[in-house]
């Protein structure tokens, strides 16, 4: 039997992070250190422009290694937590479009690390909980507000104080998920996505993620009010120019305006 671990690949400007701990993919600490030394890793990559968070066998995730957690004094506890949720947040916080791909059970912290993910990719079996209330503890990687910020409150407390099992049409309409596919299809579909913001305009796609998150925590005052500031890197890069370029050769010849491959500068 092998040791938990998250693999990683990078290919054509596409990271994959992968957890490999079947059957349940549970996150247990040896996984999570490996995916440190990945997110690392891809944080160091200037060619990484898309990433893919996927998981191998019938299951994404189904949340924390619980079985420790009796023999941890509170003080340590609250010190772990601490370092899970920043690992988490490195996730959330990375500068270029991220895909979690999912299928089969997505449960308690393999929930959160999906929603810390812009593009959720969900096979038609995929089933989604915070299971955290049915062991009496709350959702400790943020599961809770992030499910409020894409789906509303109702939502949000209605399913934390039930631990209920959510489809992926459920979840969809609600507004979590991006996209449902079949199981067979989940991954192709997400390679789509990376293949195409692989080819993006990587930093107008950081800066869409850093006005949702000024907005996520500020409204629209706030993303506004960080708009000025963002626009010097912006119109500065090449991408912009060769864009706007395009965009004006289209308009002068009547033309609609072409899809063009960036270069993420």
């Amino acid at each position: 039997m092998t040791s938990p671990t998250t693999h990683l690949s990078i290919e054509s400007g596409v990271a994959r992070l992968e957890f490999d701990n079947p059957p349940h993919n549970r996150l247990a600490p040896a996984m999570l250190a490996s995916f440190d030394e990945a997110i690392t890793k891809i944080r160091q990559d200037s060619s990484v422009r898309a990433v893919i968070v996927s998981a191998r066998g019938d299951n994404f995730s189904h949340g924390g290694d619980i079985t420790f957690w009796p023999h941890v004094p509170p003080a340590e506890f609250q010190q772990r937590l601490a370092g899970a949720i920043e690992r988490a947040n490195l996730l959330e916080d990375l500068p270029v479009p991220t895909i979690a791909a999912v299928q089969g059970g997505c449960f308690g912290g393999g929930f959160e690390y999906a929603l810390r993910c812009d593009i959720i990719i969900a096979a038609d079996n995929a089933r989604f909980s915070h299971t955290e209330q049915t062991v009496g503890v709350f959702t400790l990687l943020g599961g809770v507000q992030r499910v409020a910020d894409r789906a509303g409150r109702a939502r949000a407390i209605k399913w934390a104080l039930t631990s209920e099992r959510v489809s992926a049409a459920e979840m969809l309409s609600a507004g979590v998920v991006t996209e449902v596919v079949a199981p067979s299809d989940v991954m192709s579909r997400a390679r789509e996505w990376a293949a195409r913001f692989a080819t993006g305009p990587t930093l107008a796609h950081a800066a869409h993620k850093k006005l949702l998150k000024a907005w996520s925590s500020g409204g629209i005052a706030a993303a506004d009010a960080i708009m000025p500031g963002m626009t010097v890197g912006i119109f500065s890069s090449s991408d912009a120019k060769k864009g706007i370029a395009s965009g004006i050769d289209a308009l002068q010849r009547g033309v609609e305006r072409p899809v063009i491959p960036f270069d993420g500068k």
